[in-house]
């Protein structure tokens, strides 16, 4: 069975099992690699991508259930000679170590700031539930304000 909704601003049609996540047809078969698998169950956040302008695990989202949203990757985020400044945030305060989970956050914190565009430390705590192994939540929090500020200064 077919399934068709609009990826990074493209329509795209993946003939696939139905039940197959969204993240493994994203992936495996249109081979947008930026965003992760971490952990299966929707917990840790790697895999999170936007459906319809909502941050989404997708390790657990059936590639069906996207029929005809909007989804976006971190491939679909900004081009890369000009990052967003949630990816410019990131940078000048150096947030990732490992940077599995890089993608998964950026997402989620796109998302933060679409809806609350000058979030408390309580909004970003409530938002903000993916897991970074690293631990950098102190700059996590810090690239957050900042990116903020970048996006009400554009």
């Amino acid at each position: 069975m077919s399934t068709s909704f609009e990826l990074n601003g493209q329509t795209v049609t993946v003939d696939v099992d139905p039940e197959m996540p969204l993240l493994w047809a994203v992936r495996e078969t249109l081979g947008l690699t930026g965003t992760k698998f971490g952990c299966g169950i929707a917990a840790c956040g790697a895999c999170t991508m936007h459906v319809d302008g909502v941050a989404t695990r997708t390790c657990v989202l059936p590639v069906a259930a996207v029929e005809g949203s909007e989804v976006r990757t971190i491939e679909g985020i900004a081009p890369v000679d000009a990052p967003s400044a949630v990816q410019r945030a990131w940078l000048q305060h150096q947030v990732p170590q490992c940077g599995y989970c890089q993608s998964g956050m950026i997402m989620a914190v796109e998302a933060l700031l679409d809806d609350v565009p000058d979030p408390t430390d309580e909004d970003i705590d409530a938002a903000i539930t993916n897991i970074c192994r690293c631990g950098t939540y102190d700059r996590i929090r810090a690239a957050v304000r900042t990116a903020a500020n970048l996006r009400r200064e554009a």
